[in-house]
């Protein structure tokens, strides 16, 4: 028995991200097989289904993060407000800076907390002290993090909690300011508090982002997600209301696996 989200979702303003026909390989292994979706502005967009099923392969095709695997390959087109992503005079660095990726595992930097946030913004050229600190601020704020470092912003990173990791690393990429946040399984390596935690926080994010997350918890899609995209064996075998994914799934394979017949 699943309760699904009940926090208005607020205005939305269309579609964000718009996937038509993607197909991912890893040399001739054909991982994502014609798979289309839209991504709503302002929404939790969750992706569930076994494990193996593509859903690592398919938010990676989303920011072109596979460019940096050797032997993937993407066809279709992933639409951000309507430019392809994969245009071929596109950056796909700059394509990372619109839209952000939080991975599995807290990866931050062995720098300190403030060196962390402030990454993308320096590299990019910002030297101002002061500009940086309220990046820094605001940044942390908006990850629910500022109130529990703001007085060791020196002190490393690596000393942080797992948890507070993992916002510090939420943190660093809304430092530059993307529109879209990518998190794949970002509470998997959590104990429950840290997850009650980062799952709040994404409920907060999407006022101001368009947040798409894997999980592997359909509790947690549930919980967090106002739609939903089921996947199984590569195949995107359905997407709607998470309400409706959850309660009357379209697809018999989305219901067997929604009561747990496999998975």
């Amino acid at each position: 028995m699943f309760v699904t989200a009940q926090q208005p979702a607020g205005p939305s303003t269309g579609t964000k991200l718009a996937v038509e026909r993607l197909d991912v390989y890893y040399g001739a292994f054909h991982a994502i097989r014609n798979a289309s979706l839209e991504v709503p502005t302002n929404r939790v967009m969750a992706l569930i289904g076994p494990s193996g099923c593509g859903k690592s392969t398919f938010i990676r095709a989303l920011n072109r993060m596979h460019d940096l695997t050797p032997g993937a390959r993407v066809e279709g087109r992933v639409l951000l407000d309507g430019q392809d992503i994969y245009a071929p005079d596109l950056d796909p660095v700059a394509i990372r800076y619109r839209i952000g990726m939080v991975f599995q595992r807290p990866n931050p930097f062995p720098k300190s907390i403030f060196e962390n946030v402030v990454y993308g913004p320096t590299i990019h050229g910002e030297r101002n002290r002061r500009a940086l600190m309220e990046i820094c601020e605001r940044s942390l704020r908006r990850a629910a993090l500022w109130e529990e470092v703001k007085d060791r912003l020196d002190r490393s990173a690596l000393a942080l909690s797992g948890g507070q990791q993992q916002r510090l690393c939420i943190a660093r990429g809304l430092a530059v300011d993307p529109e879209v946040i990518l998190m794949d399984e970002p509470a998997s390596a959590l104990d429950p508090i840290a997850t009650g935690k980062i799952e709040d926080l994404i409920c907060e994010l999407k006022a101001e982002y368009t947040v798409v997350i894997v999980t592997h918890s359909m509790q947690q899609a549930a919980r967090i997600s106002d739609n939903t995209a089921f996947f199984l064996l590569g195949e995107l075998v359905e997407a709607g209301s998470t309400r409706t994914i959850f309660t009357k799934p379209k697809d018999r394979r989305t219901e067997d696996y929604i009561t747990g017949r496999y998975g």
